[in-house]
């Protein structure tokens, strides 16, 4: 593992590292190769499973999408997710979709940098610690204060997990 910061002025970076820049949220970029697990991915960044953050695409109707940002340990749980918005139905896109309306590849997937600045709602969990991000490639990810990205991104907090079961 090796962990970098980027020079500002390099139009090399990412998107998701200038978004992070030009919001003005502090992160520190962590390289690795590519993981097969969750836990596998958790040792190579140094952290815990569930600091790792999944964003995850989802759709409530015809190019309406939004972050929805879960924890390692956990996943959406649907119907409170369903609730908190006010809809009956939600799905999630093909990877081609998410690719299409993000610019980033399954797996790569954060709310920094897409094409679109959709709606970001995160697992009240996360309030309050360090998590670790996708950062729009794979073999990278950014660690940052999780109150610091919401604010920048204009996310909210809510209950729409549950700890995911074995």
């Amino acid at each position: 593992m090796s962990t970098s910061t980027t020079d500002p002025a390099d139009p090399a970076d990412a998107p998701a590292e200038a978004a992070l820049r030009a919001a003005g949220v502090a992160y520190r970029l962590v390289r690795h190769e590519r993981v097969g697990s969750l836990a596998e991915a958790a040792g190579l960044r140094g952290v815990t499973p569930a600091d790792i953050i999944k964003t995850m695409v989802v759709r409530r109707g015809e190019d309406d999408y939004l972050f929805v940002l879960v924890p390692g340990d956990r996943e959406i749980a649907w119907p409170k997710l369903r609730a908190h918005l006010g809809v009956s139905r939600l799905s999630m896109p093909d990877a081609a979709t998410a690719l299409e309306v993000t610019g980033y590849v399954r797996g790569t997937i954060t709310p920094f940098g897409a094409r679109t600045a959709w709606p970001v709602i995160a697992d009240a969990s996360v309030a309050g610690r360090t998590i670790s991000l996708g950062a729009g490639e794979h073999g990278a990810s950014v660690s940052v204060d999780a109150d610091a990205a919401l604010a920048a991104l204009g996310g909210e907090l809510a209950d729409i997990c549950d700890p995911v079961t074995p």
